[in-house]
């Protein structure tokens, strides 16, 4: 592989896809909460039933997914740049689905729900479709620590730029105050996310890219395409027999419902904890930014640290501090408001700087997967997608407790009360 101007080409490929995906899942995860609940008036029951509609759909597509692009006969399908490309403009149009409601939906008005329900199943059904595939690019891209990590690098400088969107989203809307400037930037980050997704689509390319072709190319002469839904249930109980990918799913569930609290509520937090004279709006808007801008310097600052020391201590390391920070917080009270806005932005940053890590030990599940199975090209989407298969849930769990807490100590009405002295909005 050639380097232009001392860049990986196939790395910088990669890598653009984390690029767009970082743009809309920065907005979409950190947005989605706060507008159903306090601009749309989603009821606290619809909000829990759009919830367990999407745990479901979110456990089953990753697995579904995983296993028709690691068998499908169909190129769209089983060639991972492929699943990129055709994937990118659709994931960009779910991505815009919450933002432009129906109607002028009044309170517990039921077709919120349905916009709930419907806007959180396209956008995990496609991201799920284009980043499984992107998972199984850096599994299959090379074999090579070194490699993996320099994808890792790129990687992180790609989410790192994708989560400015944050940033400037806040500066742009006031932290969503100015809903139609909102609007008008999320169709702009759709936009330039399907360009950058398409690009990977075209340009990168895996160890394993020459080897699918002719595989192709044989099941297509030989019929040899279908699927089975045995094979199915044989391959995931291989991979759900390793001691090691069951401790890693039981780590990643409890990681996502921690990711998912933070990416869900801090905002929600900080608006009702901390006075606005004290944190006026654009130091929120730093604030939240930083929050996701943050993990990915860490990351690429910590590189040669994970050399030395290898992820399992990072990751390790990172969750004595998290414990350590919460138990400190809860014991200075949340009426310091500057240090609860520090915790509050790095716990934030803790939390995903180590997430974005546990690729590694998944690529390295999917390469013992390999060699003790023998197999002829390693089932990177399926291993990626029974991880999911457990794992994902953690995503509607964390929301659906929290709002049930929230509202038991009168959030609900809280937020009612801020609504009604301006009916006219």
């Amino acid at each position: 592989m050639k380097f232009v101007w001392g860049i990986h080409p196939n790395a910088l490929a990669y890598s653009m896809t984390t690029l767009g995906a970082g743009m809309m899942n920065s907005i979409f995860n950190f947005y989605y909460v706060k507008l159903f609940l306090n601009r749309y008036k989603i009821s606290e029951a619809a909000f829990h039933q759009a919830q367990v509609v999407f745990m479901i759909w979110n456990a089953i597509n990753d697995p579904l997914f995983g296993y028709i692009q690691d068998n499908s006969s169909f190129s769209c399908c089983s060639r991972r740049q492929f699943s990129i490309l055709y994937g990118a403009p659709l994931y960009a149009l779910a991505f815009l689905l919450p933002w432009f409601p129906w109607k002028h939906y009044e309170e517990g008005d039921w077709q919120s729900g349905l916009h709930l329900i419907i806007a959180l199943c396209a956008f995990d059904g496609l991201l799920t479709f284009v980043l499984l595939a992107q998972c199984a690019l850096f599994a299959e891209i090379s074999t090579r620590h070194e490699s993996r990590l320099q994808l890792i690098k790129y990687n992180q400088v790609a989410t790192l730029l994708g989560s400015t969107s944050i940033l400037f989203c806040g500066l742009i809307s006031d932290n969503m105050e100015n809903f139609a400037s909102f609007q008008a930037f999320t169709v702009l980050v759709a936009a330039l996310a399907t360009a950058c997704m398409c690009y990977t689509g075209k340009y990168s390319t895996s160890q394993y890219e020459q080897r699918e072709i002719c595989m192709e190319n044989a099941n297509l002469e030989n019929g040899d395409g279908t699927l089975s839904w045995s094979s199915v249930i044989s391959l995931t109980k291989q991979i759900m027999a390793e001691k090691n990918f069951l401790l890693f799913v039981a780590m990643n569930f409890f990681q996502i419902f921690h990711l998912a609290f933070c990416n869900n509520f801090t905002m929600i937090f900080a608006d009702n904890l901390i006075p606005k004279d004290v944190l006026p709006s654009s130091l929120r808007s730093i604030m939240y930014g930083a929050g996701f801008i943050c993990p990915q310097c860490l990351v690429l600052l910590s590189h040669t640290s994970l050399k030395k020391f290898g992820y399992y201590r990072i990751i390790l390391f990172s969750f004595y501090f998290e414990g350590v920070a919460a138990a400190a917080m809860f014991i200075l009270g949340s009426e310091h408001y500057y240090l609860l806005a520090f915790y509050l932005t790095t716990n934030m940053v803790i939390v995903q700087a180590s997430f974005s890590l546990f690729n590694l030990p998944l690529a390295d599940i999917v390469d013992a997967d390999l060699i003790k199975h023998k197999r002829r090209s390693p089932l990177s989407s399926m291993v990626f997608g029974t991880n999911a298969l457990f794992t994902k849930p953690a995503q509607s769990l964390a929301p659906m407790l929290v709002v049930t807490i929230l509202n038991q100590f009168g959030y609900e009405n809280l937020n009612n009360e801020v609504a009604q002295p301006d009916p006219s909005k």
